[in-house]
């Protein structure tokens, strides 16, 4: 993790990853609105249904709302090194969003219920753990009391990576919405990313940082689902 030690402004490769991100917006509004859905279910041979038009209306406003979330907290709250690799490695990895869930949803005809009212709710809380909880710890080291210690309130309270755990939700939002089984593998892999791979990464590196006291908010505080894990 010595990535998270180098500071940088990064303009340069911030600028790939939001030109890239832009593509594939306008691909996954293709897929969803224009021609798109008939080209990919001819070539994948699906069904285009067209009678849940709501549906891809909710998909492409979720797209809108990451890239923006993405745009402010890569301008305004990173500050580490992002590498070249990264800024093609994370467009790869949002393209898995908007165009794989854009994909998904084309096959349903299903109408908009409860469950979907309740996918946008989890979308928005995931949305607010997220970027709410970087705006939160952001203010937080602005103050110079606050230097070289670690952030242990708001969000990050209920858990070590509550930032991880909003992910996990919006992700999760996007298969609830598309109502499609394959869908679900998406919200699986960034839950086993999570827990296996980046946060305990993530927790050696801050343990070698702040020594005692992240082992000390640690040992009260769950890895990254509140109260459970």
């Amino acid at each position: 993790m010595e990535l998270y030690g180098q500071l940088s402004k990064s303009i340069p490769q911030k600028l790939v990853i939001h030109l890239i991100e832009i593509a594939l917006l306008w691909l996954s509004f293709w897929i969803l609105f224009q021609n798109g859905a008939d080209w990919f279910s001819t070539h994948l041979h699906f069904q285009n249904q067209d009678s849940a038009f709501e549906r891809r209306v909710i998909i492409f406003i979720f797209n809108i709302t990451i890239f923006f979330r993405l745009t402010y907290m890569m301008m305004f709250l990173l500050k580490r090194k992002i590498p070249w690799e990264e800024s093609i490695s994370v467009p790869f990895a949002f393209a898995v969003y908007y165009i794989g869930y854009s994909l998904f949803v084309l096959p349903i005809s299903q109408k908009i219920d409860g469950l979907d009212y309740f996918g946008i709710a989890l979308f928005l809380m995931g949305c607010l753990l997220n970027t709410g909880g970087e705006v939160l710890r952001n203010r937080w080291k602005k103050k110079t009391d606050n230097k070289g210690k670690i952030y242990t309130k708001g969000f990050f309270k209920y858990s070590r990576h509550i930032n991880y755990f909003g992910d996990i939700l919006w992700v999760t939002a996007y298969a609830i919405i598309t109502r499609n089984w394959y869908a679900a593998l998406i919200p699986v892999f960034t839950i086993c990313f999570f827990v296996f791979y980046n946060a305990p990464k993530l927790d050696q590196y801050l343990k070698e940082k702040y020594g005692k006291s992240y082992e000390d908010y640690a040992n009260k505080t769950k890895m990254l689902i509140p109260f459970i894990l």
